[in-house]
């Protein structure tokens, strides 16, 4: 039977409509294929809530997200069968019901005269049987602890109800315990939140938590502070959710290119060449020693330095380390300057080695013997990989990538990291209207996708997160998109008078995320498509239009992220490349290999390269992109 998909009508009613669980058949659960256990979204998501599977054993696995315990309430005892006229007793005698009686009346005054003439006491009643309990004996069945379990497969949690009998309170109740249960699907005695709970027969495993150390609790924590555990923030509900959206739109991603006929290539992450060519890039080196210290400069590093001009650099570095020191405002500066301090001392010493060796007219200076890196030449962490996929792209036609790329810039922001995944695509004989159309259908497919998919934890992110997040999501899948050039995004700009600007608007300088912002969240207030940069403002790969003064490029814009998508048509003409290599002032060695592609049967081609965690912002309405990645890594932050 196939499944039930929400309809996209809110957009015709006018209505705001809440997204529609889809439906399930009421089949009986199947246990996950490679484990015993039940996965919790195949029982809660189900169209009845689970009801149909009341009765059901099954074993069931997760964390403790809630817990309380409550005292278990006996059933009254049934009144004593009638007694046959024959077995009634005889009435009692008044004589003897008044023996009894005073018997009765008088026994707490014999235990005061045994206590008092040292007679055997009887010991204290014990209030807290679990204190005295031995660690081996099962605890009284005397009242039950009721748990709220996620497995992360879904926003909902399982109410598990344990006996007492089963395990102590004290192990089973803290948030963060891993529960491994065999039991029954019931209703609850009591109608509330759970429409289903599961009575447990059997603990079968049971993780237990350091209350004192653990950092999560029953409290919401702020999304700031769990970066600093980002092992255990998974488990909280909106790192849940933000997690399975991301999951679909890597399928989504997947599908869209494989349906549209791209193959799937993976490029290097460690490379030769700079792509954008202006880039803040990682270099990747081997020349450290064992105990952390850096290795000496090379020779072509200290050719065109002098002893003078280093030593002077030495000074001044050594001064601002004490003031950085002293004032301790700045942990970071004062750790990067550091740093700055033990290069200009090895090169210091590398000079001085050298100025010795030349004084000495039998001793030659390539004597001298150096750390060999482990590449012959300068590599680093790739900031894209369009070029490398272009070279594919040239034999097979329609090419895409999914990895990571790396930026070493410093500059503190919410949309950028040092680590970031990124969709790049290349497609052979076509140009950038083609790049553009692939980059909006791609776009409107994979909101598609999360609106379909997604359900439950899109109306979690709307009612937690972003009240919007569906109404952009909608907005996405049915409007058009704007495209205006360059030019016109500048005059629009212009025309703002309530607005000022930190960057003066004027033709080729480079939008700035402030402007390019409000022009998708104030001005158009939906994703933007701006095309013909200035040249000085893109790559030199780009392809220079017939004015001589734009180039061939896109940008598309969105609200409350700003640039999700950077494209443009690449130039085929070779020498075109070298020139524009030449004015960029780029070492030509770099790029032989792609000069290269151009001499030997070349090609028109266009592409782009979609900032995949800046789509999971869009998506679900967070600010910044250190909480979509699962392991950020940003200036001053390497966690682990």
């Amino acid at each position: 039977m196939a499944s039930k998909k929400p309809q996209l009508d809110s957009q015709v009613t006018g209505k705001k409509k809440k997204f529609q669980e889809p439906a399930v058949t009421a089949m009986p659960v199947v246990p996950f294929k490679y484990s015993n256990r039940v996965v919790l979204k195949s029982i809660l998501q189900r169209m009845d809530g689970g009801l149909g599977l009341v009765g059901q054993r099954v074993v069931i696995g997760g964390w403790v997200k809630a817990s309380k315990e409550e005292k278990e309430e006996h059933p009254p005892l049934p009144p004593p069968p009638p007694l046959a006229d024959d077995e009634r007793p005889g009435p009692a005698s008044p004589k003897h019901e008044s023996r009894v009686g005073i018997v009765q009346s008088r026994i707490p005054f014999f235990r005061s005269i045994m206590k008092v003439l040292g007679g055997p006491a009887k010991p204290p009643i014990r209030e807290k049987l679990e204190a005295v309990r031995p660690a081996t004996a099962k605890p009284a069945p005397s009242s039950i602890v009721l748990l709220v379990i996620s497995d992360g497969s879904c926003v909902a949690g399982l109410q598990v109800v344990v006996d007492t009998s089963l395990a102590f309170p004290s192990q089973i109740m803290p948030t963060g315990t891993c529960i491994l249960a065999e039991g029954v699907i019931r209703q609850p005695s009591v109608q509330g939140k759970h429409a289903i709970e599961l009575k447990a027969e059997k603990v079968l495993h049971m993780g237990t938590v350091d209350q004192d150390t653990y950092p999560l609790s029953k409290k919401q924590i702020p999304l700031e502070s769990l970066r600093d555990c980002s092992q255990f923030r998974p488990r909280t509900t909106t790192v849940a959710s933000v997690v399975r959206i991301h999951s679909a739109l890597t399928s989504a991603s997947h599908t869209f290119f494989q349906n549209n006929g791209f193959l799937h290539v993976q490029v290097p992450i460690i490379t030769t060449t700079d792509c954008d060519g202006f880039s803040e890039k990682f270099q990747v080196t081997t020349l450290f020693g064992k105990a952390g210290k850096m290795a000496e400069p090379t020779a072509k590093d200290t050719e065109d330095v002098s002893l003078e001009v280093v030593m002077a650099a030495i000074k001044e570095k050594s001064s601002l380390v004490e003031e950085l020191k002293r004032s301790d405002s700045n942990k970071e500066a004062h750790f990067a300057a550091v740093q700055d301090l033990r290069k200009a001392k090895a090169l210091a010493s590398q000079l001085e080695a050298r100025e010795k060796s030349k004084q000495r007219t039998s001793l030659k200076t390539d004597t001298v013997k150096l750390p060999e890196d482990f590449f012959p030449s300068e590599t680093y962490l790739t900031v894209s990989g369009r070029l490398h996929l272009e070279s594919y792209a040239c034999a097979l036609g329609n090419v895409y990538s999914f990895g990571p790329r790396f930026h070493a810039d410093r500059t503190v922001s919410t949309k950028q990291a040092a680590e970031m995944w990124m969709v790049e695509i290349e497609m052979a004989f076509s140009e950038l209207e083609d790049a553009i159309n692939c980059a909006e259908d791609h776009l409107k497919f994979i909101c598609k996708w999360v609106f379909e998919n997604c359900a439950e934890d899109m109306n979690f992110v709307s009612k937690r997160i972003d009240k919007m997040s569906i109404d952009r999501l909608q907005s996405t899948i049915s409007s058009s998109f704007e495209k205006i050039s360059y030019m016109e995004a500048v005059d629009a700009l212009k025309k703002i008078t309530g607005k000022i600007f930190e960057t003066k608007l004027e033709w080729g300088v480079a939008l700035t995320p402030e402007h390019l912002s409000y022009l998708a969240d104030e001005i158009y207030k939906r994703p933007l498509i701006i095309y013909n940069y200035p040249k000085g403002t893109k790559p030199f790969y780009v392809r220079i239009n017939a004015d001589g003064k734009t180039v061939a490029a896109f940008d598309m814009i969105v609200p409350k992220v700003g640039t999700l998508v950077t494209g443009s048509q690449n130039e085929e003409r070779i020498n075109v490349i070298e020139e524009r290599i030449k004015e960029s002032g780029l070492p030509r060695e770099q790029y032989e290999w792609y000069l290269d592609l151009h001499r030997h049967g070349t090609v028109r081609h266009s592409g782009f390269s979609i900032r995949f965690d800046l789509m999971v912002l869009f998506i679900t309405g967070l600010v910044d992109v250190r909480d979509v990645v699962p392991f950020p890594r940003s200036f001053g932050k390497a966690g682990y």
